[in-house]
């Protein structure tokens, strides 16, 4: 009889739909999962014969079926699966019994695009910098935007956490108090848009996320969801 390989603690709770994998990392550093009986330790390697806790609640064997939805997310809405605060998530909004998680995140006063799945593994291929899944944005600022703050915003503007990667910007409309724009951006880094924008001297009126890679919002009116296409699937899992 083969021996099962085992594999190392997060992947192998990603693929079970706990969490994903930088979730299940913090999960680990809180002690908050038990192997056998004992705390468990980053990087350590598993299998299905081991006995997995969370938070006192065994885990079961079957691997849970994968579910994937994209999410019109409201605003005032929090970006994860639950709040210590109390405060209303983005997955009380999804009607099944599966533990869902959303893929990124958007800020709390952000609306748009989110996908949520219990699929750990199509999280790490859709975050990922180097994969270029580029995240598009309407952006609605304060002030006119000229070619040299537009400019500014495409070759990358330095935030207190770094340079960040050239964006794509289109102008849509210019108006005497205020213009709307498009951005496309390959990072995920905490109200990076907010703050590309305070860079250049101007603020947020609207942020509303359109797209991931090829994956668009649609005609999903504010806190609408759908189940993600098979097509769909097969797009974000080929990246």
């Amino acid at each position: 009889m083969l021996q099962m390989e085992k594999m190392r603690i997060n992947k192998f709770l990603a693929q079970k739909g706990v969490a994903s994998r930088r979730e299940i990392d913090k999960m680990v550093m809180e002690n908050r999962i038990r192997i056998n009986g004992e705390i468990a330790t980053a990087g350590m390697k598993i299998d299905e014969n081991d006995i997995v806790e969370i938070d006192g609640e065994k885990l079961k064997k079957t691997t849970e079926e994968k579910e994937y939805y994209i999410i019109n997310k409201p605003l005032n809405v929090l970006s994860s699966a639950k709040d210590d605060r109390g405060r209303k998530t983005v997955v009380e909004l999804i009607d099944t019994d599966k533990r869902l998680f959303p893929v990124g995140r958007l800020d709390y006063n952000t609306s748009g695009l989110l996908i949520l799945t219990n699929d750990g593994e199509l999280f790490n291929r859709v975050i990922h910098p180097r994969n270029e899944v580029y995240k598009e944005y309407y952006v609605k600022i304060l002030g006119e935007i000229n070619s040299r703050k537009k400019n500014m915003l495409e070759k990358g503007v330095e935030l207190e956490d770094g340079m960040t990667l050239p964006a794509k910007v289109e102008v849509l409309s210019i108006h005497r108090d205020s213009s709307e724009l498009k951005i496309s951006i390959r990072e995920g880094r905490n109200r990076q848009v907010r703050r590309m924008i305070d860079f250049i001297g101007s603020k947020v009126i609207v942020l509303r996320r359109e797209k991931i890679g090829k994956i668009e919002l649609g005609d999903l009116k504010i806190g609408e969801y759908r189940k993600l296409t098979k097509k769909e699937i097969e797009y974000l899992y080929s990246i």
